[in-house]
C-alpha cells in the first residue's frame, strides 16, 4: 500500500472511490485509455482537477496520450488499500446489517465478513450473509481469535458509542458508523460515519429551494 509523506486533501480523498468506480467501468467497456478532458467529462470535474488530483499521488498520465485505464485502476487501488485484505464485522443484524451482509461488491475488493452480531433471539442463529448471527456475548472472544479490521456498526444511537468503546479496546482500528452520533475513540482508530437521515434531509432541502 502507498504511503505518502505529504499531506493529502481529504476532498481529494474523499474523490478516489469515484475514480476507482469510473475507471472500473472504462474497463469493463474495453476502453485502454482516457484524456483528462475526457475523464473530466464523465464525472463531471475539469480536466485541471483531475490532473491536480492525481499529482498529489504521483504522476499517471502522459502528455499527448492520456491515462492508461488499467494502470491508473489498480494505482488508485492501491493507494485505497484494495491490493489488502480487510476482515470485518457487523453489529446489528437488523434491516441495514442485512443490506450490507449481502453486499457482493465489499468482498470482491477484499473486504471479508467474518461475523455478525446482535442481542436479538430471533436474529441470533440466522445467517445474513454467508454467515451465522452470534450474541454480543460472543464479541470479545470473537475479536481476540481473529484479526478484525473493520466494525460495522448497524446500532440504534443509545448503544453506539458503548459498542465502538468495546470494539476500540478489543484493537479494532476501523468503524463505520451508520448510527446516528457523533464517537468518541482513541487518536489511532478511524470512523468514517454513514449518516442516511442527514443526506435524506439534505437532499429535501434541495428540493424545496
Amino acid at each position: 500500500m502507498h504511503r505518502f509523506s505529504k499531506k493529502v486533501s481529504m476532498t481529494v480523498v474523499k474523490r478516489l472511490p469515484k475514480y476507482y468506480q469510473y475507471l472500473s467501468d472504462l474497463q469493463l467497456n474495453d476502453i485502454e485509455k482516457i484524456s483528462s478532458r475526457e475523464l473530466a467529462s464523465l464525472m463531471g470535474l475539469t480536466a485541471s482537477q483531475i490532473r491536480q488530483d492525481l499529482n498529489s499521488f504521483g504522476g499517471y498520465g502522459q502528455q499527448g496520450y492520456g491515462y492508461n485505464v488499467g494502470e491508473l485502476k489498480e494505482a488508485i487501488k492501491e493507494i485505497l488499500g484494495l491490493d489488502s485484505e480487510y476482515n470485518c464485522i457487523i453489529i446489528g443484524g437488523g434491516n441495514m446489517g442485512h443490506a450490507i451482509a449481502n453486499y457482493e461488491r465489499f468482498k470482491r475488493e477484499g473486504v471479508i465478513l467474518k461475523g455478525v452480531f446482535d442481542v436479538d433471539p430471533l436474529t441470533v442463529g440466522t445467517v445474513i450473509g454467508s454467515v451465522v448471527v452470534k450474541h454480543m456475548d460472543e464479541l470479545d472472544e470473537f475479536i481476540k481469535s481473529n484479526e478484525i479490521d473493520i466494525a460495522i456498526l448497524c446500532v440504534p444511537r443509545e448503544v453506539g458509542q458503548k459498542v465502538a468503546t468495546q470494539v476500540t479496546e478489543l484493537g479494532v482500528k476501523g468503524i463505520l458508523n451508520f448510527s446516528p452520533l457523533d464517537l468518541v475513540v482513541p487518536s489511532d482508530v478511524v470512523v468514517e460515519n454513514v449518516n442516511i437521515t442527514d443526506s435524506l434531509f439534505t437532499l429535501t432541502y434541495l428540493l424545496g429551494e
